[in-house]
């Protein structure tokens, strides 16, 4: 009786996690579409000058960046832990690293408000504690730079 119990409290709290983090990240995705949606007249783009020739006279040149820092939920902390056991991708810590690294991009283009555009962008990405670690919820860092140019 007390395993019936005890496996009824943990499908309980499981759901609950399961339920609350899908709504949290279904609302910081639709947080996320708008504010890229307000910056979408921003161009970012991973290359530099010579693929993309600049014909007006620059007034200013600097670098911007962003960052954000995304933890999962322990839902998907469960899940990545039984899938670390029998293998393969962990596809649900694939929507933490793409909401983080949207977000940085979103946030360097904040940064650079009177950019016409930015090149150059590299984004950096790391988990910032294993799924293997005992009591650690999956996070992870995103760290996105480029170089904002201004036109006259």
């Amino acid at each position: 009786m007390d395993l019936l119990i005890s496996i009824i409290i943990t499908l309980f709290f499981l759901l609950l996690a399961f339920t609350t983090g899908t709504l949290i990240e279904k609302a910081h995705f639709n947080k996320l579409k708008k504010m890229e949606i307000a910056l979408i007249k921003k161009p970012v783009v991973t290359y530099g000058t010579k693929h993309y020739p600049i014909t007006r006279k620059i007034k200013k040149i600097e670098l911007v960046h962003g960052e954000s820092v995304i933890a999962g939920d322990y839902f998907k902390y469960y899940v990545a832990s039984l899938k670390n056991i029998f293998g393969g991708r962990l596809t649900t810590l694939e929507s933490i690293m793409d909401r983080a690294r949207r977000q940085a991009i979103v946030r360097m283009k904040e940064q650079a408000k009177d950019a016409n555009l930015i090149v150059n962008v590299r984004i950096e990405s790391a988990m910032l504690n294993h799924v293997d670690m005992k009591n650690s919820i999956p996070k992870c860092a995103v760290f996105a730079y480029g170089t904002a140019i201004t036109y006259e």
